[in-house]
């Protein structure tokens, strides 16, 4: 195994990265400086995304003139183009971290071990102890090491219509204690699904915006499930379970049994995002990342709440969805990118990202701030997003997720189609998931 920490060589990182692909074309943002000096910060964006960044890495340069940063913009495949810059010993400075994919980077010894730093700056890691939620820190530690930290809570709730509810006389729980049963949440997404005079659908009670068969796995946590364990490094899957089939089930039923949200076949040709946008679905699964799209939406007048649960737990819970910033193992201006790094997760950058309301921030002071709410002014439901990382329950970190991922999708997605039962994930998913997991 590589050894932490240390910088990784062309033919080890190929090997290791197998099948990732062919390189693609760099896009790349000018920014506070081109030389070979500036620190470069690698990172996925769509454009008000990006735009946020750049206002947290101006005020970086202003509080630090003497750091120069470059940023370069990823194009649909982070993983591929982090894979090629780092093989070819040209690997970004700090690169944005993803929590299902970063352990296979730190296995590989692409990721600095950030324990390292903390140690050295005993002031600002008792400020991250105080100020940050524990369990977003604890994602992005593997196997003894801090490999990133957090900057951005994006777990998925539900979003819905307030005019279709308002109509129909409901009131969606405001609180993630509160949330509907499944069977509540069946009937609600049932009593908002309409039908025009021809028979067809006119108004989807729930559509979603997320992956499907990680949906269906969040729907079998909220009934009381695991996906593997332990969290960390697991030895085993957990998708042999009933509650895990139980809720696999229940959701695939949505579209299949009870036809309150479209089947895969529907979803070839209707997206989930325009039906929510022009109010053709009542409620809809996804993240923050969406709030920016809905908001901008013409006439969707729209608010949060949490996801069902099931009668195995009290309550519901989102998944922790979170990403970080890294810095690489091989950087020549690690001290700088440990600067970027105590800015941008740190009090300052995130009171600026809660500002911009473009991220859910991961600091109590930066959530819980006026600027928080002023960003989200438009939100009723506010606690959804505050106390969403405190109702997250954690996915599994592995260096072999990739391969977990292409079997959930392999035997979850005839479940959601209807084709076989999800009592079947038992003797097909679980069995060769916990070969994977054995043989790391």
């Amino acid at each position: 195994m590589v050894e932490r920490g240390r910088p990784v060589g062309r033919r080890e990182f190929l090997r290791a990265t197998a099948g990732v692909g062919a390189a693609l074309a760099l896009p790349a943002l000018a920014g506070c400086g081109n030389d070979g000096d500036a620190l470069t910060f690698f990172f996925q964006a769509n454009p008000a995304e990006a735009d946020g960044r750049r206002r947290v890495i101006d005020e970086f340069a202003r509080s630090h003139p003497d750091i120069r940063v470059r940023t370069v913009l990823s194009g649909p495949d982070p993983m591929q183009q982090m894979s090629t810059f780092c093989a070819g010993g040209k690997c970004p400075d700090v690169l944005m971290a993803w929590e299902q994919t970063y352990a296979g980077l730190a296995e590989r010894g692409v990721l600095l071990d950030l324990n390292i730093m903390l140690d050295r700056d005993p002031a600002f890691a008792a400020e991250l102890e105080a100020e940050g939620i524990a369990s977003l820190y604890d994602t992005f530690a593997f196997e003894g090491g801090q490999y990133a930290l957090p900057e951005q809570w994006s777990g998925n709730f539900l979003f819905y219509n307030r005019t279709l509810f308002d109509e129909a006389g409901l009131r969606p729980p405001a609180r993630w204690e509160d949330a509907w049963s499944f069977a509540e949440f069946r009937d609600t997404s049932s009593a908002l699904t309409e039908r025009d005079r021809s028979g067809e659908i006119a108004q989807w009670g729930f559509v979603d915006t997320w992956v499907p068969y990680y949906s269906a796995g969040l729907f079998a946590i909220n009934n009381g499930a695991e996906w593997a364990s332990p969290r960390t490094a697991p030895e085993r899957s957990a998708f042999s379970g009933d509650a895990f089939a139980e809720g696999v089930q229940f959701y695939a039923d949505l579209a299949n049994r009870y036809h309150v949200a479209p089947t895969p076949a529907d979803q070839q040709s209707i997206s989930a995002m325009d039906l929510f946008t022009q109010g053709r679905a009542a409620l809809a699964l996804g993240g923050h990342w969406r709030y920016r799209t809905f908001s901008d939406a013409d006439d969707l007048d729209f608010d949060v709440t949490a996801l069902p649960s099931g009668s195995a737990i009290r309550g519901a819970q989102s998944n922790i969805g979170t990403t970080g910033l890294a810095i690489s193992a091989g950087s020549r201006h690690k001290e700088q990118a440990w600067e970027f790094l105590k800015f941008a997760a740190g009090p300052a950058g995130q009171a600026l990202i809660a500002e911009t309301g473009l991220f859910v921030p991961v600091l109590e002071s930066a959530v819980r701030s006026a600027g928080f709410a002023e960003a989200h002014s438009d939100i009723g439901n506010l606690d959804i997003l505050i106390e969403g990382p405190a109702h997250s329950a954690p996915l599994p970190v592995t260096a072999e997720w990739a391969r977990i991922d292409a079997l959930m999708d392999r035997y979850i997605g005839p479940v959601l189609r209807g084709a076989t039962p999800a009592t079947s994930l038992a003797n097909r998913l679980a069995p060769e998931a916990d070969e994977v997991l054995r043989n790391r």
